[in-house]
């Protein structure tokens, strides 16, 4: 165990400065076609983004923080044979389950809060390896009004892009009691550039907090079919709904998809 912390740490140690060295790439929107980073793990961030290039703005750095967990795991397991691992980097989780083990992840109903409110348990022989969470409360600024959508996904980097997407799409355009601000105005050098992002949500009716999650659940399913992610599960104003997530049911199969809205 010793050293894979140990591995970790020195993995870990200039990172930053690699992703730093292509950072000004890194902000630029994805496009369809060759990436054009060279670091291991600015790849794999621009990998997690490329399919969503196509149809809407998404930057590499959508997927910066399951990405770094991912390398920082593959270094432990590289150092030392372990039957359990994870690293979780601000929420955004890379697992390693060997054969007979399993994980339980505990959600909260918004991510700068405390208290876990359900718990998703993850077994060796399911195809999820990443976890991550995105949201208007979280590090990162959001299109929408999510309080929290945490994805489960093959990696973390493809959890953490889909996180943001799926995120993005929880709202209710033009709203009168959503407040937004052009994102440079907050961070002079975000990535999201004039785009406007959320600051504040007042009150809204259930049908209205019904109709910002469908608007989520619809695009959370078109990236299940596309075989994106595993499930998802996406809360606003106490409402939670949840896409394909196997703590419900066991997926028989994937047209077979599980959905289930709970009012927490």
């Amino acid at each position: 165990m010793r050293a894979a912390y140990d591995a970790a740490a020195r993995r870990f140690t200039g990172l930053l400065d690699e992703l730093c060295v292509e950072l000004t790439e890194l902000r630029k929107a994805a496009e369809p076609g060759a990436c054009p980073l060279k670091g291991a793990v600015a790849r794999r961030m621009y990998a997690a983004v490329a399919p969503y290039a196509p149809d809407c703005f998404i930057t590499p750095m959508a997927a910066v923080a399951g990405s770094v967990a991912e390398e920082i795991l593959g270094a432990m397991l590289n150092a030392a044979s372990l039957d359990q691992a994870y690293v979780n980097n601000g929420g955004d989780i890379a697992l390693h389950l060997a054969r007979g083990e399993h994980f339980s992840v505990g959600l909260m109903d918004r991510p700068d809060r405390d208290g876990v409110m359900r718990r998703i348990k993850v077994d060796a022989d399911d195809p999820v390896r990443g976890i991550a969470t995105s949201g208007r409360h979280g590090r990162s600024f959001s299109l929408g009004i999510a309080d929290a959508v945490t994805v489960l996904a093959a990696t973390a980097a493809q959890a953490d892009a889909a996180a943001t997407i799926i995120a993005n799409a929880v709202d209710l355009p033009a709203h009168p009691a959503i407040v937004r601000q052009p994102a440079n105005e907050l961070q002079p050098d975000s990535d999201l550039g004039a785009r406007l992002v959320t600051r504040n949500v007042g009150e809204l009716s259930p049908a209205e907090i019904s109709a910002a999650l469908e608007s989520g659940a619809e695009c959370a399913r078109q990236l299940f079919d596309r075989g994106l992610i595993e499930g998802a599960v996406l809360q606003l104003s106490g409402d939670m709904l949840v896409i394909g997530t196997k703590d419900i049911e066991r997926q028989r199969s994937r047209p077979s998809v599980l959905e289930n809205a709970v009012h927490a």
